[in-house]
């Protein structure tokens, strides 16, 4: 319980950090304003924490290929509610809008299933975490 407690507290300070627009309060009385905004900021908390996730497969995939072995138990302790790298009041470019990123490839090749209290691996990769 207290696991689960943790992580939807990781979430919410994450959002929260996010959400730094009025230092996180909603000052609107309209509750359909209220909710838009709501919305708007689980949207891009979700959006951040998507990228980061993308960013973190990135360097395992990396660390694999430079032949470091991934342990299951190291990659159960990172957390996607990075902020570091956030510039929330920075310059950003939109000449990139345009172009298409290339194909998403969710396959990790790393075993989780000692993490989950699973039997051996399913064949083909099926049931292994991304």
């Amino acid at each position: 319980m207290a696991l689960a407690t943790n992580k939807v507290e990781a979430f919410n300070g994450f959002s929260q950090w996010i959400g730094f627009c009025n230092g996180g309060v909603i000052t609107d009385n309209d509750p359909v304003e209220q909710e838009k905004t709501a919305k708007v900021n689980a949207l891009l908390t979700l959006a951040v924490i998507f990228h980061n996730a993308l960013d973190i497969a990135e360097i395992v995939r990396q660390l694999q290929e430079e032949g470091q072995t991934i342990d299951p138990e190291d990659l159960a302790h990172i957390s996607p509610h990075l902020t570091e790298h956030i510039r929330r009041f920075g310059e950003y470019s939109t000449h990139e809008l345009g172009l298409e990123p290339e194909a998403y490839d969710p396959h990790l090749d790393v075993d989780f299933s000692s993490l989950r209290g699973d039997g051996p691996p399913a064949p083909d990769g099926y049931g292994q975490a991304a």
